[in-house]
């Protein structure tokens, strides 16, 4: 079973300052995590950069534009409390997107079954007109307007699983009846949304969160009963994930009790369900997770499981 890794050195060069969580030894530890001997074969690809174009089929242009332009060319550039801008900012923001859009193309060409995109900053909390929440653009999101629009498939399903809700794809999806988002994530939580009555314009968007403390039990569960049967009866042509791996126990930003066990079997479930509707196409790309060990450990067991399916 192919898997694609797509990745970017300008991805660690988005510098966020001291002390802040979402630092680019994040991706360190995730790539030094796929060079273990069970990766030798992962198929690893250059991300490019995402066109203006292509981001703007989930942001507007201008907002596109205007983000872009305020990349400073030396020290650091707040956007809000959390979100900051560096000189290495922008490049790492259009890899990241151009990341999943090339795993998309890769994918639907059939040149592997599936790809993980190990990339910086994340993205699902970037919404239509407002980057937030460590988000720039939003990578998942302009992922799936792509295989939209670029290669003309009728449904598309996010599946999120980071200890966060994806605010950001939530909202630019909500009017997209052909584009499902699921999320599990702890609640109450940053950014607040992400109840189980905000539900878009057409059913296309569930929620399910979860009290914290949830463990395995608990998000299994949700994903058992609410979650996979809601994706399974959208029957998607293309299943995303956004893989963040924040909700592990060891993170320190939440809550939620996961180890990277769940993260595997929640793997597992949403490859099988993929297999029975689009071919196995799966695209994940990379979300939360703080704590350096339960990231590199968590991501090794999701990648590890879309290599092997087991």
């Amino acid at each position: 079973m192919d898997t694609l890794l797509f990745t970017h050195p300008a991805c660690i060069g988005h510098d966020t300052g001291p002390g802040h969580p979402e630092r680019p030894d994040r991706l360190r530890a995730v790539l030094t995590a796929l060079e273990g001997e069970s990766f030798h074969l992962l198929q690893r690809r250059e991300a490019p950069e995402a066109t203006i174009e292509q981001i703007a089929r989930a942001h507007p242009d201008a907002f596109v534009r205007r983000l872009l332009a305020a990349v400073p060319e030396s020290g650091l550039q707040p956007i809000d409390a959390d979100t900051v801008l560096s000189p290495g900012s922008g490049a790492a923001a259009l890899r990241a997107a151009g990341a999943g859009c090339a795993a998309v193309d890769a994918v639907l060409a059939g040149e592997a079954r599936n790809a993980f995109c190990a990339v910086r900053p994340p993205g699902h909390h970037a919404e239509a007109t407002r980057a937030m929440g460590f988000c720039l653009f939003n990578s998942v999101a302009i992922a799936a307007m792509h295989a939209r629009l670029a290669h003309g498939l009728g449904r598309i399903a996010v599946v999120d699983f980071d200890v966060h809700h994806g605010n950001g794809t939530q909202d630019i999806f909500w009017s997209e009846p052909d584009l499902f988002y699921a999320s599990t994530h702890q609640w109450p939580l940053y950014p607040g949304t992400g109840s189980e009555d905000e539900t878009g314009v057409a059913g296309n968007i569930l929620n399910a969160p979860l009290p914290p403390m949830s463990g395995g039990v608990e998000f299994r569960r949700a994903m058992e009963r609410i979650v996979l049967p809601a994706v399974d009866a959208f029957a998607p042509e293309l299943l995303l994930i956004s893989a963040g791996f924040d909700a592990h126990a060891r993170d320190p930003l939440a809550n939620l009790e996961l180890h990277e066990g769940d993260f595997a079997w929640a793997t597992l479930e949403l490859m099988r369900l993929a297999d029975r509707h689009c071919g196995g196409r799966v695209v994940s790309t990379l979300e939360g997770g703080y704590d350096l060990r339960a990231l590199a450990l968590s991501t090794a067991a999701h990648v590890h499981t879309l290599m092997t399916g087991q």
